[in-house]
C-alpha cells in the first residue's frame, strides 16, 4: 500500500452549508405563500379530482407575519413561527426514516471496527488490480438493475460506505464513490422497466396496463446508463490525471476466517433484507430494526464486547447525524406549501401551461411540470397520485397519449431526484456517503444537463411515434 508520488495538499475551499441552503429554500417557500393565491382541489382519498380547483380567501394582518395561523376555510400566509415550527414537524414526520439512517451509520461503525471492510476491499482490489474502468461499469449496471426492476433504493444504503471506502483506497473522491451508486439507482428509477413503486400507481391512473410501453423505457435505460457510466469514468480519469503518477500495491494475503465469516453474514444479510423488503413490504421502521440486529450479529462474529460495540455504534451514528436536520428541513418545504395552501395553486398553474400548445410543446411542458413539482413532492408514488388524474385528460385534449404522459412523469420525477435538495432519498444517500449537497450538485450538474437533453430527445421520439 504505497504511492510513488503524493499529490500536493489542496487548500480547502469554503462551501455553503447544506443546512443554510435548505433553510433558504424553506424561507422561499414561506415567501411564496404571501405572493401566490391559496386554493385547493377536491380529493378522492389521495387522488386529485380534475377540474375542481377553487381559490380560498386569504387575509392577514401585520402581526400574523410573525405568529399567524390559517385554516382550511380562511387561508393565511405561513408566519415566521409556523415556518420554524415546520422544521421539527418535518423531523417528527420523517422520524422513522431518520432513525433508519442513523442505525445504518451505527451498523457500519460496528462493521468498520471489525476491520472487515478494509480487508475485504484490499482483497477485491488485489484481485482486479484496481482496474476501476472494469469495476465501475459492472457495479453501476448491477445497482441499476435492482432499482429499475424492483424499485430498490434505500437497500443500497448498505453498499454506499463500501463503495466510498473503495474510492478512498484508490485516492479518488468520496463524491465519485457516491456517484457510482447514486447515479445508477437514479437512472434505474428514471427508466423504471418494471419498478412497481412508479408503474403500479402511474400506469393504472393513466388507464394503461401496468407494465405496458416497455420499448421506450428500455431505450431510456440504455441511453441514460451510457451517459452516466461515461460521465463517472471521465471524472475518474480526470481525477487520476490531477493526482499524477500514482501506483498501487495491494495486500495479497487471504482473508482471515473471522473476516470471511462476517462477509458471508453481510452478504446473507443483504439478500434477506431485499427479500424482506419485497415480500413483507418492510418500511423504514422494520429496516431500522433489521440494521440493529445485523449490528449485534457483526459484533458477536467480530469478537467485540458490549461496551466496544456500543462505542462503535454511537461513533457511526454521529457521522450521519446531520441527516436528521436536512431531512427535517426538506420535509418542512412541503409542510409550508400545504399550510399556506399554495401547493394546489402551483399544480393548477402548471397544468394550465400544458394545454396551451401542440402535442410536442405539451409533452415538454409535462416534463417541465414534473421537474418543478418534484421539488415540492419528491415522493414518486405521491407525485403520481397528484398529477396523473390531471395531466392525462389534459394531454389527450392536445394529442399526447396517456402512455407518453406517464413517460413524461417518469422522466421529470426521476431526473429531478438526481439533484433536488428536497429529496429525502438523495439526502440519506449524501449523509451515508458523508458528502455535502453543494459538493454533489457541483459534481453532478453537467451529467444532469446531459440527461435533461436526452430526456427531451426521447420525449420527442415518443410523441412522433405515437407512443
Amino acid at each position: 500500500m504505497t504511492t510513488l508520488t503524493q499529490p500536493a495538499p489542496e487548500k480547502k475551499k469554503r462551501s455553503s452549508s447544506p443546512t443554510i441552503i435548505m433553510l433558504i429554500i424553506v424561507l422561499i417557500a414561506m415567501s411564496l405563500t404571501y405572493i401566490l393565491p391559496s386554493g385547493h382541489f377536491e380529493r378522492d382519498g389521495k387522488l386529485v379530482v380534475p377540474n375542481t380547483y377553487q381559490t380560498v380567501e386569504k387575509t392577514y394582518e401585520a402581526k400574523d407575519i410573525l405568529v399567524g395561523t390559517g385554516s382550511e376555510e380562511n387561508a393565511m400566509p405561513v408566519s415566521l413561527l409556523q415556518g420554524l415550527k415546520a422544521v421539527p414537524e418535518g423531523i417528527v414526520e420523517q422520524a422513522d426514516l431518520i432513525f433508519m439512517v442513523m442505525f445504518i451509520g451505527g451498523m457500519f461503525g460496528v462493521l468498520s471496527h471489525t476491520g472487515v471492510i478494509d480487508a475485504g476491499l484490499e482483497r477485491s482490489l488485489s484481485i482486479t488490480k484496481g482496474n476501476v474502468y472494469l469495476l465501475v461499469p459492472v457495479l453501476m449496471i448491477i445497482f441499476s438493475l435492482g432499482s429499475t426492476f424492483m424499485g430498490m433504493a434505500k437497500e443500497y444504503l448498505l453498499i454506499i460506505p463500501m463503495i466510498v471506502a473503495m474510492t478512498d483506497r484508490l485516492q479518488l473522491s468520496r463524491v465519485t464513490g457516491l456517484a457510482i451508486v447514486a447515479l445508477a439507482v437514479k437512472v434505474g428509477y428514471l427508466a423504471s422497466l418494471t419498478n412497481p413503486y412508479a408503474l403500479t400507481i402511474a400506469q393504472p391512473l393513466a388507464g394503461v396496463p401496468v407494465f405496458s410501453g416497455m420499448s421506450m423505457r428500455v431505450a431510456t435505460y440504455f441511453v441514460m446508463m451510457t451517459i452516466c457510466i461515461a460521465f463517472v469514468l471521465w471524472n475518474i480519469r480526470r481525477e487520476s490525471r490531477d493526482l499524477g503518477n500514482i501506483q498501487y500495491t495491494f495486500d495479497t494475503k487471504k482473508l482471515s476466517l473471522r473476516h470471511v465469516t462476517i462477509l458471508i453474514a453481510l452478504a446473507l444479510g443483504v439478500v434477506f433484507m431485499v427479500y424482506g423488503s419485497q415480500t413483507w413490504s418492510w418500511k423504514a421502521m422494520e429496516l431500522s430494526t433489521y440494521y440493529l440486529f445485523l449490528s449485534i450479529v457483526f459484533a458477536i462474529l467480530g469478537g467485540m464486547g458490549p461496551s466496544e460495540t456500543a462505542d462503535a455504534f454511537v461513533s457511526g451514528m454521529k457521522k450521519v447525524l446531520i441527516a436528521a436536520v436536512l431531512i427535517g428541513l426538506a420535509t418542512a418545504v412541503s409542510i409550508v406549501l400545504k399550510e399556506g395552501q399554495i401547493m394546489d395553486t402551483i399544480i393548477n398553474s402548471l397544468v394550465g401551461l400544458i394545454g396551451s400548445g401542440n402535442s410536442y410543446t405539451s409533452a415538454y411542458a409535462m416534463f417541465a411540470t414534473q421537474l418543478a413539482l418534484d421539488v415540492a413532492i419528491p415522493s414518486t408514488s405521491g407525485q403520481a397520485a397528484v398529477t396523473m388524474p390531471i395531466l392525462v385528460p389534459v394531454g389527450q385534449m392536445v394529442g399526447v397519449s396517456p402512455q407518453t404522459t406517464v413517460f413524461a412523469f417518469l422522466m421529470g420525477n426521476g431526473l429531478t431526484n438526481v439533484i433536488t435538495p428536497t429529496s429525502s432519498g438523495l439526502l440519506i444517500f449524501l449523509a451515508t456517503a458523508e458528502v455535502s449537497w453543494t459538493k454533489w450538485a457541483k459534481y453532478v450538474f453537467p451529467c444532469f444537463v446531459m440527461l435533461f437533453i436526452a430526456a427531451i430527445g426521447l420525449l420527442t421520439v415518443a410523441v412522433a411515434t405515437g407512443y
